[in-house]
């Protein structure tokens, strides 16, 4: 199989939706689903009520009917809940989750890749977070129900991956240790999960993936080449520029001036050790432009993976509320990326776009009461007891010190999980009358965005970026529509 030039990024919680996969694999590229939240998306979807059948549609492809019937008596809305009305809240995910919250999470990936490939031949991804572990194994596995090509997954080190993906693909049981926090060495928590609790028909092997791996070194890219339990079948190499989650600085971190980290020499990657280990390679961080995509090709890349300008398409889940909203601050050239070392509960950087009424204004910031519904990023811990308990930095604090957290990880932590909720019009009303403000992450290459909007030009599409970036059209003259 020839590999794809372009990988459209797997961007935040539904901001790369089946949508904007689907018209990039249908021009011959790889579109890419996001695989975090897809319980809740799914969930919240159904609530607003699924006004285009969609999601009604692919659930009716999903191979037991029984856990479709009993997913849309619990979530469905005909017409869709009142606006002000709360989403019915979906179960934390734990060691052991509830029976069907693994359903929610199973349908929920194979509704968001059936989309994606609905009625073309083109090949489509999914992207998971290493970091969020617990629902790695159904997701996967709905995904593949659904005959997903690609798995992406980086923010850690996937090797226990690929050797799920060949399990999966016959339908076997699997498991995957977990990290969890002052674990000593003899400890072994695992995740499980057995196709067999939850689907009757396993006669017919499924698709194995290919699994690419996001890295941001040429040593982790060999740990993983030489030593996972499987096939890995190619590497993204991120610089520290994309957007979303980024890798640490190596060595001591170190801010500069405006408190961002500061990256330098050792954070380059040597693209020659890529190259020897003779599997394919796409770079990704500002690479959006003909000629960035030319030089990546020159360097023994495949391609390059990009994010941030199809973010803002057309087909893209960011509300169009929002992307007016970055396109105006890019006009009047007042747009600013920040990578903010401390907004994740990961630990891990992240890169927030200044916006108007988002959590990115610290008025916004102070004004939200702290807590963690949703609890994707909530960290794993060794209780004194020996069980394992959860907790998040970003929760409330006298929460979040009963259970031994360091005070010092409370300091400047942000809500991603329900800011990347509400940037694609799914924020929650709390109990409390606050609603969720948006969250909104790109890459520093963000300010191209407007080279896509000239003359009178209010939008573009996933289309109009792939032409572009294989030298199809130019953007020194207005867009041409698709087709045209």
């Amino acid at each position: 199989m020839k590999e794809p030039m372009i990988i459209q990024g797997g961007m935040g919680v539904a901001v790369s939706n089946w949508r904007l996969a689907r018209a990039v694999s249908k021009e011959g590229q790889l579109g890419v689903v996001s695989g975090t939240a897809l319980d809740n998306v799914m969930a919240r979807r159904l609530q607003m009520g699924d006004l285009d059948g969609s999601t009604r549609r692919a659930m009716e492809k999903f191979p037991d009917q029984e856990i479709v019937r009993q997913l849309l008596a619990r979530y469905y809305i005909p017409g869709g809940k009142a606006p002000e009305a709360p989403f019915k809240p979906v179960t934390l995910y734990s060691l052991h989750p509830p029976k069907e919250l693994v359903e929610l999470t199973m349908v929920g990936n194979f509704v968001e890749v059936y989309l994606a490939k609905e009625g073309h031949p083109g090949k489509v991804g999914v992207n998971l977070l290493e970091k969020i572990q617990l629902p790695t194994l159904p997701s996967l596995y709905g995904a593949m129900l659904a005959g997903v090509d690609y798995v992406l997954m980086g923010a850690g080190i996937p090797r226990t991956i690929p050797g799920i993906l060949d399990q999966l693909a016959t339908h076997q049981a699997v498991s995957m240790k977990v990290q969890v926090q002052g674990a000593a060495m003899e400890d072994d928590f695992q995740v499980t999960f057995d196709p067999a609790d939850y689907l009757q028909d396993r006669t017919k092997p499924l698709n194995r993936p290919k699994f690419i791996a996001i890295v941001a070194s040429e040593v982790l890219a060999l740990t993983l080449a030489k030593k996972s339990s499987g096939q890995v079948d190619g590497f993204v190499i991120e610089g520290p520029t994309a957007g979303g989650h980024n890798a640490p600085p190596r060595g001591a971190m170190t801010l500069d001036e405006k408190g961002e980290p500061i990256y330098g020499p050792k954070d380059e990657v040597d693209k020659k050790a890529f190259v020897k280990l003779g599997r394919p390679f796409w770079l990704a961080g500002s690479y959006a432009d003909p000629k960035k995509v030319k030089e990546a090709l020159e360097q023994g890349a495949s391609g390059v993976q990009v994010g941030t300008v199809f973010a803002y398409c057309e087909e893209s889940g960011l509300t169009d509320e929002l992307k007016q909203k970055v396109f105006e601050e890019i006009r009047q050239g007042r747009e600013e990326v920040f990578t903010d070392p401390k907004a994740s509960p990961t630990g891990f950087p992240f890169k927030i776009v200044k916006v108007a009424g988002s959590v990115s204004e610290e008025s916004e910031y102070l004004a939200r009461p702290r807590l963690c519904d949703l609890g994707y990023l909530r960290v794993l811990y060794k209780r004194k007891d020996g069980t394992v308990g959860y907790r998040c930095p970003g929760e409330p604090k006298e929460i979040f010190l009963q259970k031994e957290g360091d005070p010092a990880e409370m300091q400047g932590r942000k809500c991603i999980c329900n800011g990347l909720m509400a940037s694609i019009g799914f924020g929650q009303h709390q109990q409390n009358g606050y609603v969720e403000r948006p969250l909104v992450t790109s890459g520093n290459d963000l300010y191209k965005v407007i080279e896509f909007l000239k003359g009178d030009k209010l939008s573009y599409t996933a289309a109009d970026v792939i032409r572009y970036l294989l030298g199809i059209i130019s953007l020194e003259a207005p867009v041409p529509a698709v087709g045209g």
